[in-house]
């Protein structure tokens, strides 16, 4: 019997001048970014919560916090690909949910190239991958376009080996 496991990411940040916007291992052409320790890709983000969440690994800043130096400005696409490799021989990623959430700029002309990514990135058939965008109508720091969120879920086939943080 394939044990599998489902877990929820979740990430927000405000946005900034002067930053790219990169959502999902994307630049996103706007007039600004979004402000992080990193480079604030908050799909990314949810996305490393989610893994973390259904292998049972705690959450991105304990794997990677935003006090270290190392990660300043990283490319969180480098950060995915080190998750991976944490579970790599314990799981399989079975497939992606994810919904960004942001008044503008409009996302839906991107989520292709968002899925595309992502399969890249995770390894997987762009058809296990699915990209929603969203906008709170005007309400919410996200509505005011204060900000950009994003949640993910992800389900994990377990192949049956240790792993360890």
């Amino acid at each position: 019997m394939v044990e599998v496991r489902v877990g929820l990411g979740y990430d927000v940040h405000k946005f900034e001048n002067g930053r790219k916007l990169i959502l999902g291992g994307i630049e996103i052409p706007y007039d600004k970014g979004l402000a992080g320790h990193s480079d604030a890709d908050v799909l990314i983000h949810a996305l490393i919560d989610a893994i973390l969440g259904a292998a049972g690994l705690g959450d991105i800043g304990e794997h990677f916090p935003d006090t270290e130096i190392t990660y300043k400005n990283i490319d969180s696409s480098l950060l995915l690909k080190k998750v991976l490799a944490i579970i790599g021989n314990k799981f399989r990623l079975n497939n992606v949910d994810c919904i960004i959430i942001a008044q503008r700029p409009k996302l839906s002309p991107y989520k292709e190239q968002i899925r595309i990514k992502l399969s890249e990135l995770l390894k997987i058939e762009k058809e296990r991958i699915n990209v929603k965008a969203k906008t709170e109508e005007g309400l919410g720091f996200t509505g005011r376009q204060e900000g950009i969120k994003a949640y993910a879920i992800v389900s994990l086939e377990e192949l049956g080996v240790d792993i360890k943080k």
